[in-house]
């Protein structure tokens, strides 16, 4: 069962789904037929289902916003999180939860291991700090992946963003000293499925993005270059660009957790960016 079915990630599962038709019945459930934050709605839909896992990929995402609407970010990232951990726990369902780098400050020169030091800068990055704690609180048989810089052919995102601002503009200033890890959604899909499928289940934190860590610059750079897009980027500064939320500086998180427990090698960034671009471009 997956909560959040109509988001990114969701479409990216849906899309993957049908590779394991043999294996699995997957249920995906939109905000409308799951509300996290009410524990009836998901009484009545684990009573219906009766799943064997829970994928949460249901959350408040709106980074900037949620610094002026704190009680939302809090009532979905912290409060609905618990509620479906509970309800796991109540229905003996292993429960798969998606976390972000925002719980880091960003302030570190080492990439982050999953059990470093937590400091989210913004309402978003505590809120879901805070849902994480809960769900590893409330049921054991949780799994919360940690992901980062997350894009694919479905939503708005920063590659789909920045394919339609290269039509529309002719140069473009882009953020050139933040550090991260861009994520293909449909490779987290796939990370998750072989997490479900695993012989032996390992609980707790994991960190899960493609690889090596790159700037948002850089990442705009290769969309270009992919897309044949003629734009001038500029890089600028973080200081430049001021957001209602701080950003972390350096979020790289370390990947060797999740290979040596469920054997997940994490893709190489500019060859996963390579296949969504190319589908976006040919959907256009």
């Amino acid at each position: 069962m997956i909560a959040g079915g109509s988001g990114q990630l969701g479409q990216c599962l849906e899309k993957l789904s049908s590779d394991y038709e043999l294996e699995y019945k997957f249920k995906f459930c939109s905000s409308a037929e799951l509300d996290i934050t009410d524990a009836s709605s998901i009484e009545s839909v684990f009573e219906d289902f009766r799943p064997q896992f829970c994928i949460n990929a249901a959350a408040y995402t709106a980074v900037d916003l949620a610094q002026s609407e704190n009680e939302k970010a809090f009532l979905i990232n912290a409060q609905g999180v618990e509620n479906l951990a509970l309800a796991c726990k109540e229905f003996q369902v292993e429960f798969i939860h998606i976390s972000t780098d925002y719980v880091f400050d960003g302030q570190s020169n080492l990439s982050y291991e999953e059990d470093n030091f937590t400091n989210p800068l913004g309402v978003y990055g505590e809120s879901k700090l805070l849902g994480e704690q809960l769900a590893l609180e409330a049921n054991s048989k949780t799994v919360i992946l940690r992901t980062s810089w997350l894009y694919s052919e479905f939503s708005r995102n920063f590659v789909t963003t920045m394919l339609r601002l290269f039509k529309e503009k002719q140069e473009l200033g882009v953020v050139n000293d933040q550090y991260g890890q861009p994520t293909n959604a449909n490779d987290l899909a796939s990370a998750i499925m072989k997490i479900i499928g695993h012989h032996s289940k390992t609980y707790g934190i994991f960190h899960y993005s493609n690889y090596p860590e790159t700037t948002w610059f850089e990442f705009a750079s290769k969309i270009a270059e992919l897309s044949k897009s003629p734009v001038v980027l500029k890089g600028i500064a973080s200081s430049s660009y001021p957001t209602p939320a701080p950003r972390p500086m350096r979020s790289t998180m370390a990947l060797d957790k999740i290979e040596k427990f469920y054997g997940i090698e994490p893709e190489y960034w500019e060859s996963s960016l390579e296949q969504t671009v190319e589908l976006l471009t040919t959907l256009e």
